[in-house]
């Protein structure tokens, strides 16, 4: 019915856009830490275990935000806690740059956590709420392409800010602000979601005023009629027992499996030790910000081309391209660092630049090394704890001889991969498929599930790189990939060109 309506769409796209540059933020603090690790790291004297919390405390935050941020959206509004999330980065990018002791700078950085937890749900909710069906993939993938620009910023930021002093990373998790207090201004000049509007506080002439600007008077009133229609059919407020009734059994399935393996294959372990991993690969400090910024240019570039599709050619056959491709890159990096030999010869000797490290491993000379884990043992055996801990972190690219250039083809397939499929196809769904007498309450469960598992992977893979190695650590997520595979072809449903009352209408029948 709403196929001949002209919309208008420079104003749809202006407020997507305004509430979308949450997610730069998101992205931005995700991403930036890679660059401060040795930084903080220093700083902090941090163990392994230390840097993996400093890291993933965010992730912590966010499980917070995640919780909190669909019940007080639906009583305060989508708009309201978006203002509160826009403070919540302002006060963490300040006070991390600032924090002169650890438990400081952890604070901190929950506090950003905080804001990303309730920046990654309400943002694409209210984008699915306010946009029309033909526009909503894209718009809502807005948020998805915001964050990968703000990841992208954040690497040529830390690239450029590198070369300053020992306090370069204050400025790089300082230089936040600036875009949060502009996202904090300019959400003042967005409507209230008009779902939102009628469905809690049932205000149909606020809802039919934001809808007219849209699409003019014809769409506004074929809208109201299908948001009244569907909530005259259930409750307007959700409990959470809710979504534990047997008619939502297919949409917990979809929302929790599609959370679970957007998180458990790996990405945020590749964004935020991304210049590890390419010293891991025997780069260069230089070298390694320098991928690391190629990884953030592919991740912008195949997030605009799903946007492209994800209206054109669907949600599930992007799921199913993006995730067969990152299973595949996984299996390549793994094949690289699986090939990988050690050698231990006068040249790469003289690059050690802990005295102690290279005095104890003179007796390795004229020895290689086809395995990390053969590496581990023998070096272990004549270093300290620490020393070998130093080793593990800094000294062994000095060893490596791999094919790099394999090594950066898998990342960035797998960054790509992942940048048309499970990143803005994730969201899309979770923000189209619950109804809306359960959404805040089930998209908030969904987000801390989400988050939980991004946390989990954060705080184990640099314990994993420094125990396992890079080759079976790129092996679990390879196969992991390879699961979610299974999980789109067998229970994902296609939600292209439908209204949100019609996902809703095939969803709970089914």
């Amino acid at each position: 019915m709403q196929d001949n309506i002209k919309l208008n769409k420079p104003y749809t796209i202006l407020i997507s856009l305004i509430v979308a540059l949450g997610g730069f933020l998101l992205g931005f603090d995700s991403a930036v830490i890679s660059g401060a690790i040795k930084g903080i790291t220093v700083y902090f004297e941090m163990t392994d275990e230390m840097l993996g919390f400093a890291v993933g405390c965010v992730i912590f935050g966010a499980m917070a935000g995640n919780l909190l941020a669909g019940p007080m959206s639906d009583r305060f509004g989508r708009k309201k806690v978006l203002i509160f999330v826009a403070l919540l980065f302002s006060v963490s990018a300040t006070w991390s740059a600032l924090a002169t002791g650890y438990f400081e700078f952890i604070i901190a950085r929950i506090i950003g956590g905080v804001g990303i937890g309730g920046a990654i749900l309400i943002a694409p909710i209210y984008i699915a709420e306010i946009a029309p069906p033909k526009l909503r993939g894209s718009l809502v993938s807005f948020n998805q392409l915001n964050i990968v620009i703000g990841i992208s910023v954040a690497y040529f930021s830390n690239y450029f800010l590198v070369q300053l002093e020992n306090d370069s990373w204050r400025w790089m998790l300082g230089v936040e602000a600036i875009p949060a207090l502009i996202y904090l201004i300019s959400l003042f000049a967005v409507p209230r979601s008009p779902r939102w509007l009628v469905v809690r506080r049932n205000k149909e002439a606020l809802a039919f005023e934001t809808l007219t600007k849209i699409g003019g008077d014809d769409y506004a009133n074929i809208t109201l009629e299908e948001i009244k229609r569907s909530t005259s059919k259930k409750e307007t407020k959700g409990k959470f027992s809710d979504i534990f009734k047997s008619k939502y059994a297919t949409i917990m399935i979809i929302a929790l499996g599609i959370a679970f393996f957007q998180q458990i294959t790996g990405i945020n372990a590749i964004f935020y030790y991304a210049p590890t991993i390419f010293e891991q690969a025997g780069g260069s400090t230089d070298s390694s910000f320098l991928q690391a910024i190629v990884v953030g240019l592919t991740n912008l570039v195949f997030t605009l081309v799903a946007i492209w599709l994800i209206d054109r050619l669907g949600r599930k056959p992007l799921l199913l391209i993006g995730t067969i491709s990152m299973t595949i890159a996984l299996l390549m990096a793994t094949f690289a660092f699986k090939n990988a030999t050690y050698h231990f010869n006068r040249e790469t000797l003289s690059k050690v630049s802990n005295p102690e490290i290279k005095e104890a491993l003179t007796e390795l000379e004229g020895r290689t090394f086809d395995n990390q884990a053969e590496l581990f043992s023998a070096v272990q055996l004549k270093l300290d704890d620490a020393a070998f801990l130093d080793f593990k972190r800094n000294e062994i690219t000095n060893f490596i001889d791999i094919n790099a250039s394999l090594v950066l083809m898998a990342i960035l397939l797998y960054v790509a991969s992942f940048a048309i499929s499970l990143g803005p196809v994730m969201w899309t769904l979770i923000s189209e498929i619950f109804p809306s007498s359960i959404k805040g309450i089930a998209i908030s469960v969904v987000g801390f599930f989400n988050s939980l598992i991004s946390f989990s992977v954060t705080q184990v893979f640099p314990w994993e790189l420094s125990n396992l190695g890079p080759t079976i650590t790129f092996a679990i997520y390879g196969i992991l990939s390879f699961c979610a595979v299974l999980f789109v072809y067998k229970f994902v449903i296609e939600t292209k060109g439908k209204t949100l009352e019609e996902v809703e209408e095939l969803l709970v029948k089914s």
